[in-house]
C-alpha cells in the first residue's frame, strides 16, 4: 500500500455528471489498495452534504470553496498574467497550503492529478512520480468553442486554448505518465505535442453495469402512450447546452410533422436560461432528478447530438447499459467503438438523426435488439476496474521502488 495525493478539479461524488463518474470510479480504484489523501474543490453548495461519502474513502482529504462566480472573475488574471484563463480559476491558497504539508509530513509516495488544472499544486521540481489524467485534451476543446462564438468571445476561447495546450504540453513533459480517455485522443494530443507522444497512453471510461440495468419494477416517469426521446446531462456544460439546443430546433420538429405526440425530455441538473427557454412545444425540461435511470429505461429513444464534446461520453455508456437505443455524434460512436446500426446509431447532419429515430419508433423490434447488444458491448467491454488497471504498473513501480 502506497500514500498518494490525489488532486481533482472537483468533488468527485455525486457521480452525476461525466467528469465526476470518471474521478469517483478512479478515487474508489486506489482507495482499494492504497491510502488516499483527496484535495479538490466544491462548486456547488449541494455536494456539501456528500462530504462524508467520499471521507470514508479517503486517509484524510481538504475541500476548498469554489464560488463559480467569483472565480470567473479570478481568472481576468490570466489576460494580465499570459497564462491560461483555467489556472487561477482554480487557483487557492489554502488547498496549496494543504498540499505542501501533506507532501512534507505524510510521506506521499505518488501524486494522482485528475484535470490539467490541479498540476499546479504540485512543485515541478518534485521528486514524487506524478500521473495525470488529463481525461481530455481541453485545450482543443476551448479551440473548437472559437469557432462556435462572435468576437470577443471568439478571441478569448482561442487565446484560452492555446495557452492551455502550452501549459498541457509543459505537464505531460514532467509528469512520469499522462492518460486520456480514448486512442483519438492520445493521437490528438501527440500531433500537438509531439514531444509527448511516448509519455501518453489511454485509460478508457467504464460504466456500472449493475447500477445501470434495467429492473421491471421501475415506474415509469412518463406519460403513456407518447414516444421519448431524451437527453441527460449536466445542462450547465456547453456541449451539452449546444446538443440539446440543436436538436430541440433543428431536428425535433422534423420529428414532429410525423409523430405529432412525441416528447423530447432533457435530464440534467442546472439547465441554464437557455436550456429552460427551450421547454414546450413537446420539449420537457426537467431539472435535477433524484434517478436518472427511470427516464434512460423508458425511453423509447436516447440520444447524444454533441457537436463540440469528444471521446467516451458516459451518458452514452449509461443508456447503452440501460439497454436503451442511443443515436449519437459519430465523433463519440467512432470513440466507443461499438458497431453502429446494431449496438447504436451513428449520426451527423439533422437529416440523419431524423432518419434514424424516424425508423426506430417505426420498429419496437429494432429498438430491442439495438438496446440487447448495447448492453451486452458494455458489459463485456467498459467495466471500471478493468480499464484502470492500467495504472496499476505504475503504481506497483513505485511500491518496488
Amino acid at each position: 500500500m502506497a500514500n498518494l495525493l490525489y488532486l481533482v478539479h472537483r468533488l468527485p461524488y455525486p457521480p452525476n455528471k461525466g467528469d465526476k463518474v470518471r474521478s469517483y470510479n478512479l478515487l474508489k480504484y486506489l482507495a482499494r489498495s492504497h491510502a488516499v489523501f483527496l484535495g479538490t474543490f466544491v462548486d456547488d453548495p449541494d455536494d456539501m452534504q456528500y462530504l462524508p461519502d467520499v471521507r470514508d474513502l479517503c486517509a484524510d482529504m481538504y475541500v476548498a470553496r469554489l464560488n463559480p462566480g467569483l472565480a470567473k472573475f479570478k481568472s481576468l488574471v490570466g489576460l494580465l498574467t499570459g497564462e491560461a484563463l483555467t489556472l487561477p480559476y482554480y487557483r487557492d491558497a489554502s488547498l496549496l497550503n494543504w498540499v505542501m504539508q501533506t507532501l512534507h509530513q505524510q510521506s506521499i509516495e505518488a501524486i494522482v492529478i485528475f484535470s490539467s488544472a490541479m498540476a499546479q499544486y504540485v512543485p515541478a521540481e518534485t521528486s514524487v512520480p506524478v500521473l495525470v489524467d488529463f481525461v481530455d485534451v481541453d485545450s482543443a476543446k476551448w479551440t473548437q468553442y472559437a469557432s462556435q462564438h462572435r468576437w470577443p468571445m471568439s478571441w478569448v476561447y482561442r487565446r484560452e486554448g492555446e495557452n492551455l495546450l502550452a501549459y498541457e504540453r509543459a505537464i505531460a513533459g514532467w509528469a512520469n505518465r499522462s492518460f486520456f480517455v480514448t486512442d483519438n485522443e492520445v493521437e490528438l494530443f501527440a500531433g500537438l505535442a509531439p514531444e509527448c507522444a511516448s509519455r501518453v497512453e489511454t485509460v478508457m471510461n467504464g460504466v456500472d453495469s449493475d447500477y445501470f440495468s434495467p429492473v421491471s419494477s421501475r415506474v415509469s416517469p412518463y406519460p403513456n402512450g407518447q414516444p421519448v426521446l431524451v437527453f441527460t446531462g449536466a445542462m450547465d456544460y456547453w456541449p451539452n447546452i449546444d446538443a440539446v439546443t440543436w436538436f430541440a430546433k433543428d431536428i425535433f420538429p422534423s420529428l414532429r410533422v410525423k409523430w405529432p405526440n412525441v416528447k423530447f425530455y432533457i435530464v440534467g441538473r442546472n439547465p441554464t436560461p437557455t436550456v429552460t427557454s427551450l421547454a414546450g412545444d413537446g420539449v420537457v425540461v426537467t431539472g435535477t432528478v433524484p434517478d436518472v435511470r427511470p427516464y434512460l429505461q423508458f425511453a423509447d429513444v436516447v440520444v447524444a447530438p454533441m457537436r463540440v464534446a469528444r471521446g467516451v461520453q458516459n451518458k452514452i455508456l449509461e443508456a447503452m447499459a440501460m439497454a436503451r437505443p442511443v443515436v449519437a455524434a459519430l465523433t463519440c460512436t467512432d470513440a466507443i467503438g461499438a458497431e453502429s446500426g446494431r449496438e447504436l446509431i451513428a449520426a451527423g447532419m439533422e437529416n440523419e438523426y431524423v432518419s434514424a429515430i424516424d425508423q426506430l419508433l417505426e420498429n419496437p423490434v429494432q429498438v430491442t435488439a439495438i438496446g440487447e447488444a448495447g448492453r451486452a458491448c458494455v458489459v463485456m467491454r467498459y467495466s471500471w476496474e478493468a480499464h484502470l488497471a492500467k495504472i496499476d504498473s505504475y503504481l506497483t513501480a513505485v511500491n518496488n521502488s
